[in-house]
């Protein structure tokens, strides 16, 4: 995991104004969400594994579910997930195999971004940055 500081941390937001803005950017809420936090997720690759960007937010008022939740977000990171050797060898082939890997754990859950990513994702936070705040 790599953290990347950014403007946006303590910055307060609607949810649903969030989720309005990011979702057409290629961001998604990210399966690890509770009803106080969640995260948006953006693949960035998925070379040997996955490499995604994850923008931690926190409910301020509300829960995630409801409607006019306000969020306040975190210090944004740089993620990877290396594959198990044998089990997603298969990953690349379409929906079928995907219904079946998807429940693999990750070999290496925090395995090392490689470098040309970090450069992506601080190019992508700068992007949030002047969507979000500018």
């Amino acid at each position: 995991m790599i953290e990347l500081p950014s403007r946006l941390e303590g910055k307060q937001f609607q949810l649903h104004d969030l989720e309005r803005q990011l979702k057409p950017m290629g961001y998604v809420i990210g399966g690890g969400w509770d009803y106080d936090h969640g995260y948006f997720d953006y693949k960035i690759a998925d070379h040997v594994g996955y490499q995604f960007l994850r923008v931690p937010f926190q409910a301020v008022d509300g829960q995630l579910d409801s409607h006019g939740t306000t969020v306040e977000l975190g210090r944004p990171f740089l993620l990877a997930h290396k594959y198990q050797r044998g089990i997603d060898d298969f990953a690349d082939v379409g929906n079928a195999g995907a219904a079946f890997n998807q429940f693999a754990e990750p070999q290496d859950p925090d395995a090392t971004v490689p470098e040309p990513y970090i450069s992506v994702g601080k190019a992508l936070v700068q992007e949030l940055e002047r969507r979000l705040l500018d």
